[in-house]
């Protein structure tokens, strides 16, 4: 098993590297930078708003009601903010992402020796029995 981590961080690394993720990691950071920044923007909009009067009608609420119900914008808020990060990652198209052909045959490599350890310690269990 820490092989196959091993073999897909450097898989990752030299692709990293070699500019081939370049294109699609920068279009991910983007975007996750995007949501978290409206993550931390639409709540604390919300609670300023509402607790220095921006909003109408908040003046006539009281001081429990309004906090209950900014706390609940705020928590919607984020939510609305997670959704729709959530669909701009699903409506992203997956023929993109291609894997790696070096890393699929390192895999499978892989998947192949621990295959055959797992065979040659249970046969050699078998013998000392």
């Amino acid at each position: 098993m820490h092989f196959r981590i091993c073999t897909l961080v450097s898989s990752l690394l030299h692709s990293f590297a070699t500019g081939r993720l370049e294109i699609t990691m920068a279009g991910v950071i983007t975007k996750f930078f995007t949501a978290s920044l409206f993550m931390w923007i639409a709540p604390v909009a919300i609670l300023y708003g509402y607790n220095n009067n921006l909003i109408p009608g908040s003046s006539d609420l009281s001081p429990h009601t309004l906090t209950l119900l900014s706390g609940f914008l705020a928590v919607v808020s984020v939510n609305i903010v997670i959704a729709f990060y959530i669909y701009m990652a699903m409506k992203e198209p997956s023929d993109k992402h291609e894997p790696d052909p070096a890393f699929l045959a390192e895999a499978k490599a892989s998947i192949n020796q621990s295959t055959a350890d797992a065979g040659s310690s249970s046969q050699s269990s078998k013998k000392n029995e």
